[in-house]
C-alpha cells in the first residue's frame, strides 16, 4: 500500500506555515532544505517540519490539504500543538 503525507514546514520564529502533500515526505523535506521544494518555503526559510499526517489515498491527502490551507493561522497552530505541543522539528 503506497502512502501519503500531508505536512507542515515553518521558520524558525513558528510564524509562516507551509502546507503540502507528497508521497515521499523524507525525499519532499531534503527538496524543501536544499531549495528545491518550492519558492514559496524558499522565499520565507521554512526548513522545519512540526506536523504531518499519514494517508492510504492520494486523494484524501489533496483533499486535507485544500483543507487545512483554509485554515485561519491560530487553527494550524492548535492543530500542531495535539501532536507537537512544543513546535519543535520532528525526524522524517
Amino acid at each position: 500500500m503506497k502512502q501519503s503525507f500531508v505536512y507542515i514546514m515553518t521558520n524558525k520564529y513558528r510564524t509562516t506555515f507551509y502546507i503540502g502533500v507528497t508521497a515521499d515526505l523524507s525525499k519532499r523535506i531534503v527538496e524543501h532544505f536544499e531549495g528545491r521544494g518550492s519558492k514559496f518555503t524558499k522565499k520565507y526559510n521554512l526548513m522545519d517540519l512540526v506536523y504531518f499526517e499519514i494517508f492510504s489515498d492520494i486523494d484524501q491527502a489533496i483533499a486535507r490539504e485544500k483543507q487545512l490551507k483554509n485554515w485561519h493561522h491560530d487553527w494550524k497552530v492548535n492543530l500542531i500543538k495535539e501532536q507537537n505541543p512544543t513546535l519543535e522539528t520532528l525526524d522524517y
